[in-house]
């Protein structure tokens, strides 16, 4: 659904993007990880047109490059800064992004009330989006993205600021589009959701691909040992291990335990060993 061949962009003397590759198959859910300032945002503003590469390619469903408007209407995008307009209805918002990808007549008024629904944002369609909570307007962003039925859908931290309820129901969302058929590549600092919802994620930082691979994968490449935690009577203890129910059998041979706990590799640990613990702002 989605190539890039040795995709290049500069800044000034700042390479955002240097020479990333990456094949996107249709149906899946990418996870597009990165720190701030790793390049995530310029790759994702070049796939969409916004951007002009200065070096490589884009190709989307084979079709070719998003600077062709016939291609770049197959894409949809809900971007980390809302795009809608706080004193036009729900309603209102997704019928004008509708007409702004062409649909009109019928078809828009099926498929608007379709967005709306599929968010459930139907009962509050005729209140301005400046009275939505802040889970509402992310859900409008996405029927905003979705109203002409894109095949690639790029969404860019979609559940930052949102209600634990709001973001369940962003999540069923994505995953009934893939059912559906839609490519999802999902840009998030949230490596649990990424975790439970990507098919497969990539690691970028300074513009290049560190890691790509399944979830399970990545950890198992990347993620380290795991962590006995345990409480004696003579004192803690924390090792780091590969075997820990090997590790935790020892230690209840030779002293009694109070409490403890096994701490897994996740995403977050392949994250951290990729691109370092030190603060990026």
């Amino acid at each position: 659904m989605l190539h890039l061949k040795n995709l290049r962009k500069k800044f000034g003397d700042n390479v955002a993007v240097d020479h990333l590759s990456l094949d996107i198959h249709k149906g899946e859910i990418f996870g597009l990880l990165g720190p701030n300032g790793a390049g995530k945002t310029t790759t994702v503003n070049m796939t969409v047109g916004l951007l002009k590469p200065d070096g490589g390619g884009i190709t989307i469903n084979g079709e070719g490059s998003p600077e062709d408007p016939k291609v770049r209407c197959r894409i949809g995008v809900a971007t980390q800064a809302l795009a809608i307009y706080e004193e036009m209805s729900g309603e209102e918002n997704v019928r004008f992004f509708a007409t702004m990808q062409g649909l009109g007549g019928a078809l828009r008024k099926e498929r608007v009330a379709w967005a709306l629904d599929f968010v459930g944002l139907t009962d509050r369609r005729r209140d301005k989006a400046s009275q939505y909570s802040g889970g509402m307007k992310r859900r409008l962003n996405l029927a905003i993205a979705i109203v002409h039925k894109p095949a690639l859908l790029l969404l860019d931290e979609p559940t930052v600021g949102v209600d634990p309820q709001s973001r369940n129901a962003i999540f069923e969302n994505i995953l009934t589009l893939r059912e559906q058929g839609a490519t999802v590549v999902y840009t998030t600092h949230y490596m649990e959701e990424a975790q439970r919802l990507c098919d497969r994620v990539g690691i970028i930082d300074h513009g290049k691909m560190l890691a790509l691979d399944t979830v399970d994968a990545l950890i198992e490449a990347h993620g380290g040992e795991s962590r006995v935690i345990a409480k004696r009577a003579e004192g803690n203890v924390e090792i780091s291990t590969s075997d820990p129910l090997g590790e935790l059998q020892k230690l209840q041979a030779t002293s009694t335990l109070q409490t403890f706990r096994v701490e897994w590799p996740d995403l977050e640990h392949v994250f951290l060993n990729l691109t370092g613990r030190s603060l990026r702002d």
